[in-house]
């Protein structure tokens, strides 16, 4: 079994040699100690609640964005997120800009993936939405909360 260092919230991210190599995954994700946050779904919505960005990756980039932005009101950052799910109305357009949307991932949050998985929909709330994401973090127990 591939298993990576814990990061400092008590995330072990683990690899199993015998599953494929993830890409923009990690295939499980353990934590110790710590404080759950449950990161509610974001879209490209701006502070004025109008979506930006036309297409799949500006959309992933901002609503990635505002995952975090929630996550840091919370006390923590990227790498503490455990799990991440994504909501696409097309998965077809999601894989095929999979590099790009590595590399806003990589921009943004960090090298490590959480576990994820990718789920099609007919529609989000959000009616011109593309894309949604919400997550699970695990943040040390001694971080402060935020004020958000």
């Amino acid at each position: 079994m591939n298993e990576e260092p814990a990061t400092p919230a008590g995330l072990e991210r683990i690899n199993p040699a015998g599953l494929c190599p993830p890409t923009g995954f990690t295939h499980a994700v353990t934590a110790t100690g710590g404080r759950l946050v449950f990161l509610a779904g974001q879209t490209a919505l701006d502070a004025h609640g109008t979506l930006v960005g036309g297409g799949l990756p500006e959309q992933f980039e901002r609503a990635l964005a505002n995952l975090l932005a929630a996550l840091r009101a919370a006390g923590g950052g990227p790498e503490h997120l455990a799990r991440m799910t994504v909501y696409a109305t097309d998965l077809g357009a999601y894989r095929a800009h999979a590099p790009e949307l590595g590399r806003i991932w990589r921009a943004l949050a960090c090298r490590d993936y959480p576990a994820m998985a990718a789920v099609g929909v007919v529609r989000l709330w959000d009616e011109e939405a593309l894309i949604e994401l919400d997550g699970v973090a695990v943040l040390p127990e001694d971080g402060a909360p935020g004020t958000g």
